[in-house]
């Protein structure tokens, strides 16, 4: 339970209301203990003799303290329970926060499915103990205090004998806690599981549908979803047969008061108004009994979300401003510095870059080329701090990027990636992401520019048209076209293309690469591509080969060397003479 102390800054900050609830929980309880003894005292009366006006108005006391009772348990409601929802939106608020703030390989490595059942399942558990365990304990504790205090008063070897049972609940309640806690940690990750395949099934349905693989998919979702069931099920058991066991436990209790204080009320030594007073007031603990057991329920299942919750809050944003930022930078210019850069994954022990040295100009155009593997990915995304080297620098305008405020780096970089991610959006929402307050105008002239304009339109509602979930509805071609239109209506300083036009046609390719020429000008642009077409008109090409830089220089010069690009330049000529053929 230690993690739920973590939860203090949230508590802190809506302490009077929940103070104010506290408060409305004593009123409402006060009310309600005295019923009891209004009771007592009606029967009692009744060997005076009855009258209208008298069981008139002790009925008007018992409806007059419900009443009261029940008004200050609605605003005890409206306090207890509000915090804790409002502590819920500001806990999954810092929670979404957090994770956008995380490095780029924490969701390589970590299922998504996984970080959905925190946002749907633990936060609301963690709610759950807040609001429903917080207003509970608290009526709990007051009801057993008070109400045992009137019964000692009343009778002191009556309340001793009535609470011999309670230790076997105390023990009950401390077993089926740490079963509970055990189990639903289970069910958690088990939900985890479940979630990341539904999202994979519901976002590769094409690949599904086109390899015939409908009834497999379902009967792996089935096997899962059954032991899921089964799980559940099984806490359940262990749940269902702990409140029969309180109230038994509790019926034993009455027995003991039925025998014992009839006998008393025999002797003369309590009244029959008493006994039954203190018959209700038994009843009235059987609640506490199963809250407490309830309230232990609770607790264990936040505390068992609270700690998968904490595991992400512990992971430290390894790419971030720091001390070291200057914040007084507020633009960029696009002079980009690589020197003697060495990076490698946290999970492989090989470097991916080795040693690399390279200076790009502003507004130079560089083609980067390779074979698949040869860094030339990993080299551009050091430039967004997508990653930080493991040694040397990269510099910007001659500064370390990691002095340029993370915001101001990015938003002067435009980077087209191989596989562009479009959001269930309209097409212009879709290319107007990065930046607001951007007229249909711009939109139209980058989608010229892109060579996607002519498509668009055609759609029934031309750019306000919603593509599917990550762009299911569009052609990959058209995918990347919008995701080029997208990155250009920034306005780059820096422009990276990753191989952003694979999916495209030659000629398609070749015309928005003539398009891009004016929109270039005065801008620094990478190009990373296959296709040697496309970085052949470039100030210089770089050549990578297993992390390093084995080639440089134009296309023309390249091809005198006769290496690695005077390779590559050969197959793809002979590729098209082939498809020509």
């Amino acid at each position: 339970m230690r993690s739920l102390f973590e939860l203090k800054p949230y508590i802190l900050k809506y302490r009077k209301l929940i103070f104010i609830g506290i408060l409305f929980v004593l009123i409402s309880e006060a009310f309600y203990v005295i019923i009891p003894i209004l009771i007592g005292r009606a029967v009692d009366s009744l060997k005076f003799g009855i009258t209208g006006e008298k069981l008139l108005w002790f009925a008007s006391l018992v409806i007059g303290s419900t009443l009261l009772s029940g008004i200050a348990s609605f605003f005890t409601r409206q306090t207890i329970i509000v915090a804790s929802r409002k502590i819920e939106y500001d806990l999954r608020n810092d929670f979404y926060r957090h994770v956008q703030s995380l490095h780029y390989l924490y969701f390589r490595d970590k299922k998504v499915g996984d970080i959905m059942a925190y946002a749907t399942n633990d936060i609301p558990a963690v709610r759950n103990f807040l609001g429903p365990g917080i207003m509970y304990s608290v009526e709990t504790v007051i009801e057993f205090v008070v109400i045992l205090g009137i019964m000692f008063s009343m009778n002191l070897k009556l309340t001793l004998l009535t609470l011999t049972p309670l230790p076997l609940i105390s023990y009950l309640v401390y077993k089926v806690g740490k079963i509970v806690h055990e189990k639903y940690e289970d069910i958690q990750e088990h939900f985890g599981t479940i979630t990341t395949v539904a999202q994979e099934n519901i976002a590769g349905i094409r690949v599904i549908k086109s390899y015939v693989r409908e009834d497999y998919e379902v009967e792996k979702f089935r096997k899962l979803n059954f032991d899921y069931m089964l799980k559940n099920i099984k806490l359940i058991k262990v749940q269902s047969l702990t409140y029969p066991l309180m109230i038994l436990i509790t019926g034993i209790s009455i027995i003991l008061v039925v025998w014992y204080g009839g006998y008393q009320v025999i002797k003369g030594a309590m009244t029959l108004g008493q006994i039954t007073s203190f018959l209700i007031y038994l009843g009235y603990l059987i609640w506490p009994m199963i809250a407490f057991g309830w309230i232990v329920n609770l607790t264990q299942r936040a505390s068992a979300s609270m700690d998968r919750l904490l595991e992400v809050f512990k992971v430290e944003p390894q790419i971030k401003d720091t001390n070291e930022t200057d914040f007084s930078i507020k633009e960029i210019s696009g002079e980009i510095k690589f020197k003697n850069v060495w990076f490698k994954y946290p999970d492989s022990e090989s470097y991916v870059l080795k040693g690399i040295n390279l200076e790009i100009k502003q507004g130079q155009t560089v083609g980067i080329v390779g074979y698949t593997g040869s860094g030339k990915t990993t080299l551009v995304n050091l430039i967004p701090r997508l990653f930080d080297p493991d040694k040397g620098e990269v510099l910007i305008d001659g500064i370390n990027v990691k002095k340029i405020p993370l915001k101001v780096l990015r938003e002067s970089i435009g980077y087209v990636q191989q596989e562009v991610f479009l959001f269930s959006d309209s097409v212009k929402n879709n290319i107007t992401f990065g930046v607001d307050g951007v007229s249909d105008e711009e939109v139209f002239n980058v989608a010229k520019i892109a060579h996607i304009y002519d498509e668009v339109i055609e759609f029934p509602n031309g750019f306000d048209t919603i593509v599917g979930e990550r762009g299911i509805t569009l052609s990959g071609g058209q995918r990347q076209r919008v995701g080029l239109a997208r990155a250009l209506i920034k306005k780059p300083k820096i422009l990276i293309l990753d191989d952003s036009l694979s999916s495209v046609d030659a000629y398609t390719e070749e015309m928005i690469l003539k398009s891009l020429k004016e929109f270039r000008a005065g801008r620094t642009t990478i190009i990373i591509s296959h296709r040697i077409t496309a970085v052949k008109d470039a100030d210089f090409i770089i050549v990578l080969d297993d992390g390093e830089i084995v080639e440089q220089g134009t296309h023309d010069e390249l091809l005198e060397l006769g290496g690695i690009y005077a390779d590559l330049y050969q197959k793809q000529i002979l590729e098209e003479e082939l498809e020509r053929m």
